[in-house]
């Protein structure tokens, strides 16, 4: 485990990637739907740190985070977009379906590696998920998400490439794949 992970790995501990009676993923907060900053968690503080305003006209579509106990092959947990209809607070636990994924490569100062992200909604006993999966969103939802990411990275000198997207089934067993050890 590279020394990102480590450092991020500490609430993993706490609470796992999967909620155990619910087989539903822990979705952790960092930035809410609007926001304009993005947060990011620091273990030897125990606080959410601010960690950078995107670029001037950019804010989150909707609530992005990472699932704790994974390590994708950035380094950090791997990201999720909460398609949730009001923004949560910095360092929620929501409990998340996924739907799905948008698979894609990054590339920064010359390497380029794997940064998918997983795209899931809430849900509880008293909240049914509005989607069961990525078909359910509009295509034009999906494409402006994307956007999203190819924008705001490039802004930042990265590029991000969507290269594929894939359903729940796909999104959990990215999810397993990706657990700390």
């Amino acid at each position: 485990m590279n020394s990102v992970a480590a450092k991020t790995s500490i609430p993993a501990k706490r609470l796992p990637a999967f909620d155990k009676e619910t087989e539903l993923a822990n979705a952790i907060v960092e930035a809410p739907r609007g926001s304009t900053y993005k947060y990011k968690f620091n273990p030897a503080t125990g606080l959410f740190h601010l960690h950078k305003r995107l670029p001037a006209g950019a804010a989150f579509p909707f609530d992005f985070g990472f699932i704790p106990g994974t390590e994708g092959e950035d380094g950090d947990p791997l990201d999720v977009l909460l398609l949730l209809e009001e923004p949560a607070a910095v360092g929620t636990a929501v409990p998340a379906r996924l739907i799905g994924v948008i698979e894609a490569e990054q590339t920064e100062g010359g390497k380029t590696s794997r940064n998918d992200r997983l795209l899931a909604v809430l849900e509880t006993p008293f909240n049914p998920p509005p989607y069961k999966s990525l078909d359910d969103l509009d295509d034009q939802l999906l494409a402006e998400i994307e956007h999203f990411f190819v924008s705001y990275n490039e802004a930042e000198g990265r590029v991000f490439k969507p290269i594929g997207r894939g359903g729940p089934q796909q999104a959990v067993l990215m999810v397993k794949k990706h657990l700390l050890k």
